[in-house]
């Protein structure tokens, strides 16, 4: 199911899978106390991530290397292979 209390690593890709964004892929900017602050680079940028329970999302077994130079390009272009295997909508 989700990550429950497992910790999640920063710049890991994981999934929403409960909530209105149930379905969209976000890179891990945080993990502290059983939550995860979250980022897309398009709803949620970097400027304003989503924080989220870690029992509401689902790890990948993706890890990005996030920089102190990270963009919200830069995460849009590294998400954009998930949505074009999920058939879904790409986020560019």
């Amino acid at each position: 199911m989700g990550a429950g209390g497992m910790p999640v690593g920063t710049g890991r890709v994981v999934r929403s899978i409960a909530g209105r964004d149930a379905g969209v892929f976000y890179v891990v900017l945080e993990d502290r106390d059983g939550r995860v602050l979250l980022a897309d680079g398009k709803r949620r940028p970097l400027e304003r991530p989503k924080c989220k329970s870690r029992r509401h999302i689902r790890k990948t077994n993706t890890v990005l290397e996030l920089s102190g130079a990270a963009t919200n390009k830069m995460l849009r272009r590294a998400l954009r292979p998930f949505y074009e295997n999920e058939g879904g909508e790409p986020l560019v």
